[in-house]
């Protein structure tokens, strides 16, 4: 007779056979492949809205938020965008407490749309819960300015992309402990908005003539309304416009847009510094995005090529300023408040030939470093690390 267990054998092995496929049923696909079969290989922004919107609905907004900083994106998709969207689901699903569930990632989106959410939802009565958030808002010490930033563009939505009420508005915000930097980079994020009409696409429509004028593209900036303090910011964050000015396709402007840009900053009188560099800087933040054709996810692993190109945009710039200031402008968007590795900005600075403006860049590195960045380990680390003929500017500022 044979034993007991022979006769057990096929039934346990039907047994797992059967487990295995329950199993690999109930595993989920990995969302990559989820959202190929499901938008295609080069879905659009709109229709990547819909799909992270919806997956944050189903699944939450903390899953949404891993799947968009993990999947492959077709090329010239606006990630912070999208990390606004998603966002938004976060707002909804967890109120302004949610901001303690957000990252730096996607240049702060998440906290962004946290601070926006509870503003048109609650009114100005939000406004101290909003600065707590913005305290805690993820990142260095810069994130907490650059909340307001993300908050600006929500004051826009809440006073109806009437651009002089958000301005007004945003002054309820600045403090002297920051030395009023809450109120500059809310007006930036209000003209970012007036620009983009990411939160309110119908009202935007509407009223965004009204600050465009193909007579004037320098407006709203030149404009009355907007206060000598801000007026700066505006100028850094109006480049799109200048892009859209000179006839660029937005999707995909070409080096002979941004020459022409370039010269639409020039028109500013010379004696208007501030006016003049702000206008000029805000061409570098926006080439270190188009160079990685908008993943700002890969910014820290941006290659020779790309950061070359980065500064080869910044020549075409009609004055040495202009050039100057594009640069710095791109090392502060590549280095991102101490919130990036430094290999990228330094790399940046050491392939570019001309000494004068190689050792402004690395100028402008040590500055930035000095502002965010108070660990003394990173900083003798880094002053190492650089070239040796700016090692003791490094040492001297930083140590």
């Amino acid at each position: 007779m044979l034993p007991r267990r022979v006769f057990l054998l096929p039934t346990l092995i039907t047994l797992l056979i059967t487990l295995v496929v329950i199993s690999l049923f109930f595993i989920q696909r990995d969302p990559a492949d989820e959202l190929t079969s499901s938008l295609g290989k080069d879905p659009t922004f709109k229709e990547l809205s819909v799909y992270f919107e919806d997956l944050a609905k189903e699944k939450g907004a903390s899953y949404a938020f891993d799947v968009l900083g993990r999947v492959e994106l077709p090329q010239n998709i606006d990630l912070h965008l999208l990390g606004h969207i998603v966002g938004d689901q976060l707002y909804i699903q967890e109120g302004i407490d949610g901001i303690k569930k957000c990252s730096q990632d996607f240049r702060n989106a998440c906290s962004h749309s946290v601070v926006i959410g509870a503003l048109i939802e609650n009114g100005e009565g939000i406004l101290p819960e909003v600065k707590n958030a913005c305290h805690g808002a993820p990142g260095g010490v810069g994130a907490y300015t650059m909340c307001f930033h993300g908050f600006g563009h929500g004051v826009l939505a809440y006073n109806d992309y009437t651009l002089p009420d958000a301005v007004e508005f945003c002054k309820k915000v600045g403090t002297e402990e920051f030395y009023n930097r809450e109120y500059v980079e809310c007006v930036g994020g209000a003209v970012m908005e007036m620009i983009a009409g990411v939160h309110d696409r119908a009202t935007w429509e509407e009223k965004s003539h009204i600050y465009f004028k193909e007579s004037d593209p320098l407006y709203p900036c030149s404009a009355d309304f907007i206060d000598d303090e801000v007026r700066g910011i505006c100028y850094t964050y109006l480049t799109p416009h200048l892009f859209e000015a000179v006839g660029a396709n937005l999707g995909k402007p070409t080096a002979y847009d941004f020459d022409k840009a370039f010269k639409l900053c020039s028109v500013l009188p010379e004696k208007d510094t501030l006016s003049r560099n702000a206008c000029y800087g805000g061409f570098g933040k926006e080439f270190v995005v188009l160079a990685q054709n908008r993943d700002i996810r890969k910014i820290e692993s941006m290659n020779e090529e790309q950061l070359r190109k980065v500064f080869s945009w910044c020549l075409l710039a009609d004055t040495k300023e202009g050039v100057t200031q594009c640069m710095f402008s791109a090392v502060q968007s590549l280095y991102w408040g101490g919130e990036n590795d430094p290999g990228a900005v330094t790399r940046f600075c050491s392939l570019i030939e001309e000494s004068s403006y190689q050792g402004a860049c690395f100028g402008e590195i040590i500055g930035a470093m000095s502002t965010y960045v108070n660990d003394s380990v990173y900083r003798e680390e880094y002053c190492k690390k650089i070239p040796f003929q700016y090692r003791n500017q490094c040492k001297e500022i930083l140590l």
